[in-house]
């Protein structure tokens, strides 16, 4: 989803700066407008503005810094203390900048009338629209302690499961850095020397020997051609990436990749029935619940799949049909739906696939760690040894003929 730069007024005429996502640029003015703000700018962000806050912006509060907020805001507001009171509590006691900002800008709003889910909403993207529903639906049934009780768990759930599957992908991308280390030093210093010392020698080296030795001298004397390689490289990848067509193939590739494709598709269904059963557990219609968790995606395969779920649901479709055929999650949450939809318990069998799909993200992890550990250590065997037989076999050579001088 395209995310626009904005400049607005407030209500009290003040200038308002900002960023928000949305399909296009008139309901990114609606957006705005819903806030109570009255856009007077509306521009698309480029890829240099996404990047310029994402180095030099503040820290974006994570799943574990919002749960931390729901579980104590729990506990507070069950003590009998007030909104505002609870508020600023929690504001003087949280160590995230940016969040800790928010929270006293939400408690400014709530002393000047505004509901808590109205206060939250205008702080931007610093509390994700989920939560901020959730509040919503809290203050309208009176259990907004509740609320804050299923959006804690709910955080701390997502908080285990991103860090799952980054322990996947942070082991095989630290040895492979180790591994483009050892190269970058062994062809940057160690074939340098026997390369001066075969030179001095004026002995005639085999292919593999030769080959090495221009690899070495290329990183020697041309690395600055590499840097610029990688920074081209790096570039293109985010612009890809930014650019509609590149997002579904990522998301396609993300999905059919031979080791990680399961792991994906695992995480985003333990992720939707988590969501969707919290979402509906306080009330909210299934079609709103589905636009939410929809939103939550993370995979753009995913989130258009639920957006047309939505449109069947609001259609008379049960959710299980248009799951079914769209055929992008396991079959096996989809007959769940199903059956939760037939005796009307979808709440829990949606909570039983979550707890499911968790633990198997989990063993998918350990999985990955067990196969593509020996893989990347038998690549960087083979890197490495081919660079030492370059080196050796001259060496050997030279023994040879010494020992056949001797004869």
């Amino acid at each position: 989803m395209p995310s626009y730069k904005y400049t607005a007024y407030t209500k009290e005429g003040k200038e308002k700066k900002g960023s928000i996502e949305a399909d296009d640029k008139d309901a990114a003015a609606r957006q705005i407008k819903a806030e109570g703000n009255t856009p007077v700018k509306i521009e698309e962000e480029g890829l240099m503005d996404k990047d310029l806050n994402i180095s030099f912006g503040g820290k974006k509060a994570t799943s574990r810094d919002l749960s931390i907020f729901c579980r104590q805001f729990v506990s507070i507001s069950k003590a009998g203390v007030s909104i505002v009171d609870a508020l600023e509590m929690l504001a003087d006691q949280t160590e995230n900048k940016e969040l800790q900002k928010s929270i006293y800008n939400t408690m400014t709003s709530v002393q000047k009338g505004e509901t808590l889910a109205v206060s939250m909403k205008k702080q931007g993207k610093i509390f994700p629209s989920l939560l901020i529903n959730m509040v919503e639906a809290g203050e309208a049934s009176g259990n907004l302690d509740v609320a804050f009780d299923r959006m804690a768990t709910q955080f701390e759930k997502d908080t285990r499961l991103k860090s799952m599957v980054k322990k996947a992908m942070i082991y095989p991308a630290a040895l492979s850095v180790v591994i483009v280390g050892v190269i970058i030093i062994m062809m940057a210093f160690v074939v340098p020397t026997f390369s001066d010392m075969y030179a001095d020698m004026g002995q005639k080296l085999p292919a593999i020997t030769l080959a090495v030795v221009g690899m070495s001298n290329f990183v020697v004397n041309k690395w600055y051609v590499l840097v610029l390689v990688a920074a081209v490289v790096i570039i293109g990848f985010k612009v890809f990436k930014s650019t509609e067509q590149g997002t579904y193939m990522l998301a396609d590739l993300a999905i059919k990749a031979p080791i990680f494709g399961k792991m994906t598709v695992k995480s985003a269904a333990a992720t939707f029935a988590r969501t969707l059963s919290t979402l509906t557990a306080a009330g909210i219609s299934m079609i709103d619940a589905l636009e939410i968790t929809g939103k939550t995606m993370k995979n753009v395969r995913f989130r258009d799949e639920l957006f047309h779920a939505k449109d069947k649901v609001a259609q008379g479709r049960p959710l299980s049909e248009p799951l079914k055929a769209g055929g992008l999650f396991p079959n096996m949450i989809v007959h769940m739906i199903g059956i939760g939809e037939e005796t009307g318990n979808l709440e829990d069998m949606l909570l039983t696939a979550a707890g499911y799909y968790e633990e198997e993200v989990e063993v998918t992890t350990e999985s990955i760690s067990t196969v593509v550990e020996p893989m990347i250590i038998c690549v960087m065997a083979g890197i490495v040894g081919v660079i030492i037989m370059a080196v050796l076999i001259p060496m050997f050579g030279m023994y040879s003929l010494a020992g056949g001088g001797e004869l």
